[in-house]
């Protein structure tokens, strides 16, 4: 069975971060695109990096996207900004999980500042398996749209 693809971005704040979950992704056999930035240094705009992703899972190109810049919130809104994205700001499994299982988040929103790489990359892990409970979630998550 074929690994899901992800798409990941961040902007300068969360690059770190973001380098690290790329490649414990990849090391678990997901297709990765790293929709940049590609260095910590050059100040960029987290909104550029949100659409991105946003774009990536909307368009079907990933199925799942991972966001991060350095409180996770202003590339969250960039995100959610898009039609069809369902990003949520996550700061430990319980919310990763509650995300998926309830409201179907399609794109995960990491704060590099303020959580670690450990917490960080089972927020992900849990983000990428666990499934949406529909049912009487379903009702709330379609009135999103």
């Amino acid at each position: 069975m074929a690994k899901k693809s992800i798409a990941i971005a961040a902007d300068h704040a969360g690059f770190d971060l973001k380098s690290k979950l790329v490649e414990d992704l990849k090391a678990s056999g997901y297709d990765v695109q790293d929709l940049g930035t590609n260095d910590a240094t050059t100040s960029v705009d987290y909104p550029d990096f949100g659409r991105a992703v946003a774009e990536a899972v909307t368009s079907g190109k990933a199925e799942r996207g991972v966001v991060v810049c350095g409180t996770g919130i202003g590339i969250s809104i960039a995100a959610n900004r898009h039609a069809g994205v369902r990003a949520a700001l996550c700061h430990d499994e319980t919310s990763a999980r509650l995300c998926r299982e309830h409201n179907d988040a399609n794109v995960l929103a990491l704060g590099a500042r303020l959580i670690g790489e450990v917490v960080a990359k089972d927020c992900v892990r849990t983000f990428l398996n666990t499934e949406y409970a529909g049912e009487r979630h379903a009702r709330r998550v379609a009135k999103l749209g």
